[in-house]
C-alpha cells in the first residue's frame, strides 16, 4: 500500500517544467499553452488522500494526436503496401491509378464510380465486362480500380487465366484450395479472357473458376477483347458456359481509350526520323 501510494502521489505531482507554474487553484499549469496539467478529482472524492490527478495539457495531447496519427499513416501504409503485393503479380501495375490517368479513356469515370460506389457493388454483386480493342485500356481501368480499392484497405486480386491455368497445371492436388483462396477476395479482377489456350482442358478450368466466382457472390471484373455479341451467340456449348456466367454477373462497358502503344512507337518513330534528319 505504501509503495501504491508513492506512485499515486508522483503521478497527482506532475513533474514540473522551468515553464510550468501554480493556477489560483491550486493546480500545476503548462507554461507554452497556459492550460491545466493536473485535474481534481470529483468533489468529495480522492484516491488514498491524494484529491488530484495528472492531466495532458493542450500541447501535450496535441503531441499525442500527431504521433499517433503519424503511427496510423504508417499501418495503413504498411497494410497498403502488402495489399498491393498480393494484388499484382507485377509491381508496375501498381503505377497504374486515378492519379496517373492520362485522360484518354472516356470510361475511367465508370471506374471511378466503382470505387466510390464499392460497398453496394459487392452487397449487389456487380462486376463489369470491360471490352475493347487491344490496347484500349481496359487493363489500365482494372487495375485503377484494383489500386483504388487496396489503398481503402480491401483485398483484391487482379491476374489471368493463362497465370491461373499454370498455377493449376502445377498442382496435382489442392486445386479446389486454389480456386477457393480466389474467391476468398472480395475484388476478383481477370485479365484478357480469351488469350488462355482454347482446349477442352482450359475451357473447363476456365469455367470452374467463373462459375465458383458465381457460386461465392462476390464481383468479378473481365477484361477482353470478345464484344458481348459473342458472349450471347458463343461458338460452342463449353463457350456458352463460361460466357452465360459472365452475362448475369458482369456489366459490359465498351472502353474506347487511345491505344499508348502506338502513340508510343509514332513518338520514337519521329524522333528517330528526327536524328536522321540531324545527320543529314
Amino acid at each position: 500500500m505504501n509503495a501504491l501510494q508513492d506512485i499515486i502521489t508522483n503521478m497527482a505531482e506532475t513533474t514540473p517544467q522551468p515553464e510550468n507554474y501554480t493556477g489560483e487553484d491550486g493546480l500545476l499549469y503548462c507554461g507554452k499553452c497556459r492550460t491545466p496539467k493536473q485535474r481534481y478529482f470529483p468533489e468529495g472524492k480522492a484516491l488514498l488522500g491524494i484529491d488530484r490527478h495528472p492531466t495532458e495539457c493542450e500541447c501535450q495531447k496535441a503531441q499525442r494526436l500527431e504521433c499517433e496519427a503519424a503511427e496510423a499513416r504508417r499501418k495503413h501504409l504498411d497494410t497498403v503496401a502488402d495489399l498491393k503485393r498480393n494484388c499484382f503479380s507485377d509491381k508496375e501495375m501498381e503505377k497504374r491509378s486515378f492519379a496517373n490517368d492520362n485522360g484518354k479513356t472516356p470510361q475511367m469515370e465508370y471506374a471511378r464510380r466503382y470505387v466510390e460506389h464499392w460497398e453496394q457493388m459487392k452487397a449487389e454483386n456487380i462486376g463489369y465486362y470491360l471490352w475493347g480493342d487491344t490496347d484500349s485500356g481496359k487493363s489500365y481501368l482494372a487495375a485503377c480500380i484494383a489500386n483504388a480499392l487496396t489503398e481503402k484497405e480491401i483485398s483484391v486480386r487482379m491476374t489471368n487465366f493463362p497465370t491461373i491455368l499454370n498455377d493449376l497445371g502445377a498442382s496435382f492436388e489442392g486445386r479446389n484450395e486454389y480456386i477457393e483462396r480466389l474467391c476468398r477476395f472480395p475484388l476478383l479482377i481477370i485479365d484478357d479472357l480469351g488469350t488462355e489456350r482454347g482446349t477442352e482442358y482450359a475451357l473447363e478450368h476456365v469455367y470452374n473458376v467463373i462459375d465458383s466466382r458465381y457460386r461465392s457472390g462476390k464481383p468479378l471484373i473481365l477484361t477482353a477483347n470478345i464484344s458481348p455479341d459473342v458472349l450471347h451467340n458463343p461458338p460452342d456449348i463449353a463457350h456458352a458456359r463460361i460466357y452465360s456466367r459472365i452475362i448475369e454477373m458482369c456489366v459490359p462497358i465498351h472502353v474506347t481509350g487511345i491505344q499508348n502503344r502506338k502513340q508510343t512507337a509514332q513518338r520514337k518513330m519521329e524522333t528517330l526520323k528526327n536524328l536522321m534528319n540531324d545527320n543529314d
